[in-house]
């Protein structure tokens, strides 16, 4: 066989072996509506606000009069909660909700991310449902949200509980995979049309302490949710925003509401002393860090992690 067949074989071996590649990480948007059935059966509802379908649930006792509201973090859903909130649903009215760009909520329709949307989304949640006090909690992202809503509208939040919460700039240890490519612009048409499972089980075990709880279950879950028609676009948007800064960050120090603050001690995402900053600057709030556990440690084992939060409500009544 000549030099020339041979290149040409090699050539048209590895274009084979890239189309077979490709073809299994093809992953088109998939509209709500395909979603809907599987990952939001009651107590699911959707309600108008701000140009969207909020995606939220409403458990537990229904005439709590000061609500727990619990905020997931990036790439997540209201599905991170669930091992929280049968235990926290015996004493509280517990809503969770999926935040724009995020679960089944999908996109916002401006395209604007920056917190300052959030927490008009938040403020604008709390007026559709009326409630005029709640105990905001969140993880990651989501963290960073509730203590954000906290410092731009106090009178409204009678408690805080942070689980591995953004607040302040931080240099991470390990960056799940997902993340890593959708900070890079040039990478953003690409992944929105692509997207290999094993992305999202890799990114799972990297923000569990242990990997070994991560099964095809959840996988399925962040992969599908992912798939949502619009969110992948989100994502990259909102690593726009992604990063806090020290004078975002000291707002934190005005706080004055009743803080718990819940931290994985092998969270490689955000350190363990962002959480150390946060108890100094917060006057009263308490501090417990769960050995063995990650970025997500409400998510990773919720009836060692709901315990300490049942405690922190029942001082609140």
């Amino acid at each position: 066989m000549s030099l020339r067949r041979v290149l040409l074989a090699l050539l048209l071996g590895g274009l084979a072996i890239l189309l077979v590649a490709l073809g299994a990480a093809w992953a088109p948007d998939r509209p709500v509506e395909q979603l809907v059935e599987r990952w939001a059966p009651p107590p699911s509802e959707f309600i108008p606000l701000q140009g969207m379908q909020v995606h939220l649930r409403d458990e537990g006792l229904a005439d709590d009069r000061v609500p727990v509201l619990l905020l997931h973090g990036t790439s997540s859903s209201l599905h991170t909660w669930d091992g929280w909130v049968p235990a926290l649903g015996r004493a509280e009215r517990v809503i969770r909700v999926d935040l724009p760009g995020f679960g089944l909520t999908g996109p916002f329709p401006h395209d604007d991310y920056g917190i300052e949307r959030y927490i008009e989304f938040i403020a604008a949640l709390l007026d559709t449902l009326e409630l005029e006090q709640v105990v905001i909690g969140g993880n990651s992202f989501g963290g960073q949200v509730a203590w954000e809503v906290a410092a731009a509208m106090p009178e409204r939040i009678a408690g805080l509980v942070l689980v591995d919460a953004v607040g302040y700039p931080f240099v991470p240890e390990s960056v799940p995979l997902a993340f890593q490519l959708a900070r890079f612009p040039v990478l953003r048409p690409l992944i929105q049309r692509l997207l290999p499972r094993r992305v999202i089980r890799d990114s799972l075990h990297d923000v569990y302490g242990d990997p070994s709880r991560v099964d095809e279950a959840l996988v399925d879950r962040y992969y599908e949710l992912a798939l949502r028609a619009g969110n992948r676009r989100a994502l990259g948007l909102r690593f726009d925003h992604v990063m806090p800064t020290e004078e975002r960050a000291a707002r934190i120090r005005t706080l004055k509401q009743p803080t718990l603050i819940l931290w994985g001690d092998r969270d490689r995402l955000i350190p363990l002393a962002s959480a150390d900053r946060f108890a100094a600057d917060i006057d009263g709030s308490r501090t417990v860090v769960f050995a063995g556990l990650g970025h997500v440690p409400h998510e990773e084992a919720p009836a060692e992690t709901v315990v300490v939060v049942e405690e922190f409500l029942a001082t609140l009544r």
